[in-house]
C-alpha cells in the first residue's frame, strides 16, 4: 500500500469452540481469547495502547452494551476503548478499526478481543428478524436461513447448480474442521449425509448449515516501526476492502437490480479493493489460502466467485473436481473448516484473521497449506449487507 505505514499481526488467540460454557461468565470469556492472543504476541496490557472490541447485536449474549461490562475485565480501564458492530463482519472490521489506528500513527499497539456465547439468545434466529423491515420483510419471517436459502435457490437457477453442489463444500469442511483442535464441529460428513439432513429452509438442510458457537478470540496489531524495533516478525496487512450493499433485499432482485442475491457483487468490489493495495492482480495464483465467511455451504460458493478464485457459476465444477481443498493444487479454501463448522458470531470474522495469519506464518498445525505466503480473509454482515476483506502475507515483498 503505497504510501499507508505498514502494520502487522504479532498475537493471535482463539478458544475451542463450542456450543455452550458455563464455568465463565461472558467477561472472562472474553479476557481468555485476550489474554492468548497476548501471549502470543509476548506482551501484556501494560504494551497495549488502544482496545477495540467487536461486539454483535447485544440480543446474542443477553447483557445489553456488554461492552460496558468487559473494560475492567480486560485491564482497559484508562485506555482508548471502541465498540463495533457490523454483524456477522463485526469481526474482522474491528481489525480493520484497530488497522486504521495504528496506520494512522496514532497508536503501536492495539488489542482486538471479544467474544459470543450465540447460545444464550435461546433463538438466534428470533433475534436475527429483527433486522429486517418491520412491515414487508420481518413478517415473511426472514432469518439469516431462509434468507440464504432464497440466495442459494437463486444461484442454482442462474447456474444449474444443485444440492449436491453445495454438500460437496460441507463435506470439505468438514474434513478440514477435523485438522483443527478449535472448531466446533469436527465430525467427517458425507455427501449423502448432507442430503438426507433434515431441510431448514430448502435448499439448506442441517449439514449445509453452521452451528451457533461459544467462544473468544483476539488479535494484536502493531506499526512497522514497533515490529523492527522488538524483533518482531509480522504476518503483514497488505490490503484492505470494504463494501456496504442495499438494505432492502427486494432492491437486488429483478430486472432492473444492479446486483443479484445470488451473486457476490458487492463483495466482490471489497475484495478488489483489497487486492488493488496488495498489489494482487490474478488470485488464482497469486493467493494460497483464502479464508472466507460462509455460514451456510451455499454461500461458499459465491463467495469463491467474487474472491476471483473462480468465474461466475465455475465453483461447483472445481469444487467436484477436488480443487480449493487441502493437498489440492492452487488455492486452498477454509482449511480451518470455516464458519460452516464453527460461528461465534462478534468475532468470526476476527477468526478468519487468525487463521490467515497462522497460515503465512507457518504456524497453522495439521491444517497447514504448505508454503502459504498470501492469504486472504472475509467477512460478512447483515442480510449481507456488510463486506470486509483482507490480504495478509508473511512478507512486505511484491506479491508475484
Amino acid at each position: 500500500m503505497a504510501g499507508i505505514p505498514n502494520v502487522g499481526v504479532v498475537g493471535v488467540g482463539q478458544t475451542d469452540f463450542v456450543t455452550r460454557r458455563t464455568d465463565v461468565t461472558f467477561p472472562e470469556l472474553v479476557k481468555e481469547g485476550a489474554d492468548l492472543a497476548l501471549a502470543d504476541a509476548g506482551m501484556t496490557m501494560k504494551d497495549v495502547d488502544a482496545v477495540v472490541f467487536p461486539l454483535a447485536p447485544d440480543a446474542l449474549i443477553g447483557v445489553g452494551n456488554g461492552e460496558r461490562w468487559c473494560v475492567e475485565a480486560l485491564g482497559a480501564v484508562g485506555k482508548p476503548f471502541m465498540r463495533v458492530n457490523n454483524g456477522g463482519a463485526t469481526g474482522m472490521s474491528a481489525v480493520i478499526a484497530a488497522w486504521t489506528h495504528v496506520a494512522s500513527g496514532l497508536f503501536d499497539v492495539v488489542l482486538v478481543a471479544g467474544a459470543d456465547r450465540v447460545s444464550e439468545s435461546g433463538s438466534a434466529q428470533s433475534v436475527l428478524n429483527k433486522m429486517w423491515d418491520v412491515g414487508y420483510e420481518r413478517p415473511i419471517p426472514l432469518n439469516t436461513i431462509t434468507m440464504l436459502a432464497l440466495s442459494a435457490a437463486r444461484y442454482m437457477h442462474a447456474y444449474d447448480s444443485d444440492e449436491t453442489d453445495m454438500a460437496l463444500v460441507s463435506v470439505k469442511n468438514r474434513r478440514h474442521a477435523a485438522l483443527n483442535p478449535h472448531a466446533h464441529i469436527r465430525t467427517p460428513i458425507t455427501v449423502d449425509e448432507v442430503l438426507a439432513s433434515r431441510t431448514l429452509a430448502w435448499p439448506i438442510k442441517l449439514g449445509d448449515a453452521c452451528p451457533s458457537s461459544t467462544g473468544a478470540a483476539g488479535v494484536v496489531l502493531v506499526s512497522e516501526r514497533y515490529a523492527k524495533a522488538h524483533g518482531l516478525r509480522p504476518a503483514w496487512i497488505r490490503g484492505l476492502g470494504q463494501n456496504t450493499e442495499t438494505f432492502w433485499m427486494g432492491d437486488r432482485v429483478g430486472p432492473k437490480s444492479v446486483t443479484d442475491h445470488g451473486d457476490a457483487d458487492s463483495l466482490a468490489v471489497a475484495f478488489e479493493r483489497a487486492y488493488a493495495q496488495a498489489g494482487i492482480t490474478d488470485p488464482r495464483s497469486q493467493v494460497d489460502v483464502a479464508e472466507i465467511y460462509a455460514p451456510f455451504s451455499s454461500v461458499e460458493l459465491h463467495v469463491i466467485e467474487a474472491a476471483g478464485l473462480a468465474a461466475k457459476g465455475e465453483a461447483p465444477a472445481r469444487l467436484a473436481a477436488g480443487e480449493f481443498a487441502l493437498g489440492a493444487p492452487g488455492p486452498v479454501v477454509n482449511p480451518s473448516g470455516g464458519v460452516l463448522c464453527s460461528n461465534p458470531i462478534a468475532v468470526t470474522g476476527a477468526v478468519r484473521v487468525v487463521e490467515s495469519a497462522l497460515q503465512v506464518l507457518g504456524r497453522a498445525g495439521d491444517r497447514q497449506v504448505p508454503d502459504a505466503r498470501v492469504a486472504i480473509a472475509s467477512a460478512i454482515g447483515g442480510d449481507h449487507q456488510f463486506y470486509s476483506t483482507m490480504v495478509l502475507s508473511n512478507d512486505l515483498e511484491e506479491i508475484a
